[in-house]
């Protein structure tokens, strides 16, 4: 690449040494690639965020000191422009929709092969929010489960259950046979079901529910 031609600028913030350098040699052996900065700590990083000229900030989670996210947190107050892509062990909830919701525009784990990295990489520079397929249905799963009306406060366990079996069009005998009930038992549940939800079939309590159009 010359000299007229951009590079997409790329920090790294990973208190490991031997992924830190690994990162910085993949990065700027990619063809339109430049790492500017490498951080072994988020206070490192923080030190004189005015000056980190970078498209793209790849952040650890678990450093020593203030967390990966925390100074995400800090660092976007100075780069507004700048991108940030989490890049870590770490798939469980609490930490994945802490980082999105902080800012964060892509969430990837370590164990992502090098090519896949530099792909990410550049989605994330053209718009896109990359994320590690474990982390993807982390994020759908929660997604779909925040579409579940509070009405479901309501039911039961088990009447939320054969409701969710009947969303999925099975018959009553089908639903007694995956429970083990007796069909009287589960058209007693729907009852139930119907006369907390107010409605009069099953369609209205499947749409009450979750959130389905007739």
């Amino acid at each position: 690449m010359n000299g007229s031609e951009k590079f997409i600028k790329v920090c790294i913030v990973e208190d490991n040494n031997d992924i830190r350098e690994s990162l910085r040699i993949l990065i700027n052996g990619a063809a339109g690639f430049q790492c500017r900065r490498v951080f072994s700590s988020s206070e490192e990083a923080l030190m004189d965020p005015h000056e980190l000229d970078t498209d793209i900030v790849l952040m650890d989670i678990n450093l020593p000191g203030k967390s990966g996210i925390d100074c995400m947190i800090d660092l976007k107050k100075h780069l507004n422009q700048t991108q940030f892509m989490m890049f870590t062990v770490f798939d469980d909830d609490d930490n994945v929709f802490k980082a999105l919701s902080s800012g964060a525009s892509g969430y990837i784990l370590k164990h992502t092969a090098p090519s896949q990295i530099i792909d990410m990489l550049s989605e994330l520079y053209f718009g896109g929010s990359p994320m590690s397929p474990e982390i993807a249905r982390r994020v759908v799963a929660s997604f779909q489960k925040s579409r579940i009306s509070k009405d479901a406060e309501l039911l039961t366990p088990r009447e939320m259950e054969i409701l969710t079996l009947l969303s999925k069009g099975l018959f009553y005998k089908e639903i007694a046979a995956n429970l083990h009930l007796g069909v009287d038992t589960v058209k007693k549940h729907l009852y139930h079901v119907y006369e907390k939800l107010h409605v009069q079939n099953k369609t209205e309590a499947i749409n009450k529910i979750f959130h389905q159009k007739p």
